[in-house]
């Protein structure tokens, strides 16, 4: 009788736990599915009203106002002047602001343009990743994980390269021809914040004395790094 319970009671606990695995993955489907639910598009679009008040975002524009223009951008056919910029690099969006229909849609797309020895600096994007597929030229890119790793490599026309959201990251052009990408963004408006204006130009300043701590530098070094960098009105 000893063995017989011994053997009942084992036979009952995988049922057991089978059943919980089974409730337990029942929940997290459902959970996702109303996630998904509650965060499809309830309109076939919402075009941006750009003079609406900004709530995470731009309201919709009355569908009877809606335009093929509003869905169109010309900007990226053409490589932008890049001789006007300090460090040989000009980008050029098609984000929410220059197209209206993609306002709630979030994806937008970029251009870069760089200069032979063009230097797309530091930065990264708070609210999106990116992946560039290069049009013209070859370019040295990478980005640093948190754990200060550089991951980078160079890539040649028709080369794909992926950075993370939200991780500093850059390109450039250490060759004697131009080129160029085309930058994808899983945000309509990715927002970027570029290292040296940021820390260097902000407004107002963030003290000397912080800065120079930070970068074990002089408060003498720091104001000629600031004089570089206007602060941003």
């Amino acid at each position: 009788m000893h063995v017989k319970g011994f053997s009942q009671t084992h036979q009952q606990q995988p049922t057991m736990a089978t059943s919980m695995t089974h409730l337990f993955v029942t929940i997290l489907l459902v959970a996702a599915h109303t996630a998904f639910a509650e965060t499809n598009m309830l309109q076939d679009f919402c075009v941006a009203d750009l003079k609406g008040a900004k709530v995470n975002g731009y309201p919709c524009k009355d569908p009877a106002q809606v335009t093929p223009e509003d869905f169109y951008f010309i900007g990226l056919a053409s490589a932008a002047a890049t001789n006007n910029s300090t460090m040989g690099s000009a980008v050029t969006s098609a984000n929410v602001e220059k197209v209206p229909g993609l306002n709630t849609m979030g994806v937008s797309i970029s251009r870069i343009d760089y200069a032979p020895g063009g230097l797309n600096p530091p930065h990264f994007h708070p609210r999106a990743s990116e992946a560039i597929f290069v049009l013209e030229g070859r370019l040295f890119v990478g980005f640093m994980t948190t754990a200060g790793k550089l991951i980078s490599k160079h890539v040649n026309k028709g080369d794909v390269f992926v950075f993370p959201r939200a991780l500093l990251h850059f390109q450039q052009n250490p060759n004697n021809a131009p080129a160029s990408v085309l930058a994808a963004f899983d945000s309509q408006l990715p927002g970027t914040q570029v290292v040296g204006p940021s820390i260097f130009g902000a407004n107002p300043p963030i003290p000397d004395d912080l800065l120079a701590k930070a970068f074990h530098i002089g408060p003498q070094e720091i104001q000629k790094v600031k004089a570089k960098f206007p602060p941003k009105k």
